[in-house]
C-alpha cells in the first residue's frame, strides 16, 4: 500500500483491500495487473505513472 500511504510496503493492503479487488490500497499486485492488462512491463507502467504524477505535481 506506500503508494497510496507513504508506509513503504508495497504488497500490503493494510487491511484495506487492493484496488484491483475493490478496495481502496494500491499494491505492486494491482501495478502488475495494470501492466499485464495493458500489455506492458511492469516497468513502464511504474514509469508512465511517474510522469505524470510528476507533471500534475507540478501545477
Amino acid at each position: 500500500m506506500c503508494y497510496n500511504c507513504g508506509c513503504q510496503e508495497p504488497d500490503d493492503p493494510m487491511g484495506k483491500g487492493k484496488i484491483s479487488e475493490g478496495g481502496a490500497s494500491l499494491t505492486e499486485d494491482d501495478l502488475k495487473l495494470i501492466a499485464e492488462k495493458w500489455e506492458m512491463s511492469v516497468k513502464d507502467t511504474k514509469k508512465n505513472i511517474l510522469t505524470l504524477l510528476q507533471k500534475t505535481l507540478e501545477d
